[in-house]
This record gives C-alpha cells, sequence and structure tokens, in this order.
C-alpha cells in the first residue's frame, strides 16, 4: 500500500438479503428472552410476540416515519404462509378416526353449535354497528378459530381425563377445521357479492376450495405411505419439511386454500400411516422458530395510525365473540343432554385465539388491502386480550 493510498473497511454494502437473514436472527434472540419472561411471569408468549411486532411498527412509523409494511419485505409472505401451513397440518392430525369415535357426535355436536352461534352473532351484530361488509364477514368467519396450544397446555398441567377436557381437547380441532371451511366460503361468496360477475367468482370459488381438496389429496395420500419407510417408525425432519413446503408451494402456485389442503393432507396421513406413529413430531420440532417469526410479523402489520378508528370495533368483536362461546356451548349441552355431566359455559375455554385467527386476517387483507389497516389493528388488539383472559375462562372451565 503506497502512502497515497487510504484503507478502506473491507465490507459491501448491506444488502437486501443480508439485512433480512440478520433480522431473522434478531428476531429469534428476542423470543428466547421473550420465553424465559414469559415463563417467569405466567404470561401468554404470543401476546409478547404480538407485541414485539407492534413495537417494531410504532419504531418505523413514528421514529423512521416509514409506513406499516413488513419488515421482511417478500420475505415476509411465505413465511407467515409456511406458518399457517405448519399450523394447518399439525391440526389434521388431531381429527383421527380412533379420537372421533370416542365421543365424535358429541363433540361435532357441540363444536357446531358454538361456530354457528358464535359467527351469526358475530356477523349480525357488528353488520347492526353498521361496520363494512368485508370486516363483518371476515371477523365473524375468524371468530370460529380457536387456539388449541393454551387448552392443551391446561388440560395436561391439570391431568385430567374427565369427559369435559376430552371433549376440549377434541373440539379445538373440530373447531379450526370448521373455521377453515367457513373462512374459505365466506372469502369466496365475498370475492362473488364484490366483484359483480357471479359465474366468474363462482368458478374461482369452487377452484379454491376443491382444488384445495384435491391437493390436499395428492400429497397426503403418498405422504400417509411413503413417510417413515427410510426409517421404519421414525421419520426424519427432511420429509416432514419436505411435506410442509410442497403445501406451501402449490397451494401458492395454484392460487387454492393452503389451510384446508394442509388440514386434510395431515388428516390423512394421521388415518393412513399405520406403519410408524411419530408423522408430526419432527415437524413439531420445527414448527416454534416459524410461529416466531409469524407471530412478530403480524403485529409488525399494525398501522399504529388505526387503532384508535379500531377501537369500537375491536370491543365489539371481543364482547360479540365471548358472548357466541358463551351461548353455543350452553345450546350444544342443552341440545345433547348432557347437563349433568358439562358446564353449560363449556363455550368460554374455546376462547384463546393466535395463529389462525391473525393468519386468516392477514389473507382476507391480500384480497381486500382497503381494509387492511382497520381489520388486522382488530385483529391483533383482540388475540392479546383473549390470549390473557383465555387461561382463566379454561381453568374456570375444567374446575
Amino acid at each position: 500500500m503506497t502512502a497515497s493510498e487510504t484503507w478502506q473497511w473491507p465490507m459491501a454494502e448491506l444488502s437486501a438479503g443480508s439485512a433480512n437473514l440478520i433480522l431473522l436472527g434478531i428476531i429469534l434472540s428476542i423470543s428466547i428472552g421473550v420465553d424465559a419472561l414469559a415463563r417467569r411471569w405466567h404470561l401468554p408468549r404470543i401476546s409478547l410476540l404480538v407485541l414485539v411486532g407492534v413495537v417494531w411498527a410504532m419504531v418505523q412509523q413514528l421514529l423512521l416515519g416509514q409506513d406499516g409494511s413488513a419488515p421482511l419485505g417478500a420475505m415476509s409472505e411465505p413465511l407467515i404462509h409456511l406458518a399457517l401451513v405448519l399450523v394447518s397440518f399439525l391440526l389434521g392430525g388431531e381429527l383421527t378416526v380412533a379420537r372421533l369415535r370416542r365421543n365424535g357426535w358429541l363433540m361435532v355436536a357441540i363444536s357446531l353449535s358454538i361456530v354457528l352461534s358464535g359467527a351469526l352473532l358475530v356477523g349480525v351484530g357488528l353488520w347492526l354497528l353498521g361496520f363494512p361488509l368485508v370486516v363483518v364477514v371476515a371477523l365473524a368467519a375468524i371468530s370460529v378459530a380457536t387456539e388449541p396450544a393454551e387448552i392443551s397446555d391446561e388440560v395436561q398441567a391439570r391431568g385430567d381425563d374427565r369427559l369435559r377436557a376430552r371433549l376440549l381437547m377434541g373440539m379445538v380441532a373440530v373447531d379450526d377445521a370448521w373455521g377453515i371451511l367457513l373462512f374459505g366460503l365466506a372469502i369466496a361468496l365475498l370475492g362473488w357479492q364484490l366483484t359483480g360477475d357471479g359465474s366468474l367468482a363462482l368458478a374461482y370459488a369452487g377452484w379454491e376450495l376443491g382444488g384445495a381438496l384435491l391437493l390436499g389429496l395428492a400429497i397426503g395420500l403418498p405422504a400417509a405411505w411413503l413417510t417413515g419407510r427410510l426409517r421404519p417408525g421414525e421419520p426424519t425432519q427432511v420429509e416432514a419439511f419436505a411435506l410442509i413446503l410442497l403445501l406451501t408451494g402449490f397451494s401458492t402456485w395454484l392460487d387454492v386454500s393452503g389451510l384446508l389442503a394442509a388440514m386434510l393432507a395431515g388428516a390423512l396421513v394421521a388415518n393412513f400411516s399405520s406403519h410408524h406413529t411419530r408423522s408430526f413430531r419432527q415437524i413439531e420440532h420445527i414448527e416454534w422458530p416459524f410461529l416466531v417469526f409469524f407471530f412478530v410479523l403480524s403485529g409488525a402489520h399494525v398501522d399504529l395510525d388505526y387503532m384508535g378508528a379500531a377501537l369500537w370495533l375491536t370491543l365489539a368483536y371481543i364482547v360479540l365473540r365471548l358472548a357466541g362461546r358463551l351461548m353455543g356451548g350452553a345450546l350444544g349441552v342443552q341440545l345433547t343432554g348432557r347437563g349433568g355431566e358439562l358446564p353449560r359455559d363449556i363455550g368460554l375455554a374455546l376462547t384463546p385465539q393466535a395463529g389462525i385467527a391473525m393468519g386468516m386476517a392477514l389473507l382476507v387483507v391480500e384480497r381486500f388491502p382497503e381494509h387492511r389497516s382497520l381489520l388486522l389493528s382488530a385483529v391483533v388488539a383482540s388475540t392479546v386480550v383473549f390470549e390473557v383472559i383465555g387461561p382463566f375462562l379454561i381453568r374456570r372451565v375444567l374446575r
């Protein structure tokens, strides 16, 4: 080096790809602290992760002067879809014939009563209050979804094997199955109503739902036979991850419901892979990092300018959903004649909401971006509330 030459730092300009990888590492690092904090103070870690995303949105909008766009840019959408497919596949694994045979008719009857009563009450109530049609229909469908993790944790922690506990464990999976079906139908009907081209919208809706069923069959049936063959009884993470990536990629490419396709594939693998019993263990091992990204990104999508405008919508949605859960559970218990064995407020145990609900909201705003800020603000805020009060309501029902 000559005297006239100046030394320069041998580091290239930070590219978007490098920045995204660093940000993913920061999110996972923060999640470790969030998990420790949640365990120490008995706080809902999902709500804390969502709040991390909201803080990110606050920094973007208030300090950096940027809009409420996703912090990972183009990487945000694939990660969100991947996390939703993971959750839906695991939920499908809960829909086994053995479980349905045990108390299937009772579980389905009460769950259906809660779903129909809750969706109807939320939809009619929000419509009478004058909110936009897209928001009304979307929240009515989203209200059906339930977060299974909190219910499972509470039941297992208490070692409860009574009828009410067994029903709750089964109803969570059935509840989300109804929710995914109702959501797909509701969004299809919304498209039909708002486009004005009935035949085209109906054909699109038929493809979105019917194509999802075909995709679930096309991937689920071969997977039920193939998975675990290379190492009998122990499917590897490579097999599990390949299955999830295929479902995510093909559902996005074919423009069909990835949630429905993944749930059907999960149910097929759970019911037909009789050569081993660990179909879902490897997926459970890789699920949490993607859910961390999902919850943080969901919070980061919030537009803080609309938080105040969404206040009345959020409060109305919370009250109507709680009332619908309570009313539907009481009606289901009454219709099945099990009032002596089951609490009439059993529907309140299905209050927690998280991944599926926020994922549905993100899917709605992809199709109807004009309602993005209002809908996401309401769903994120209500999710935090439901995650906080959910454990108390579950314990009340189990007592």
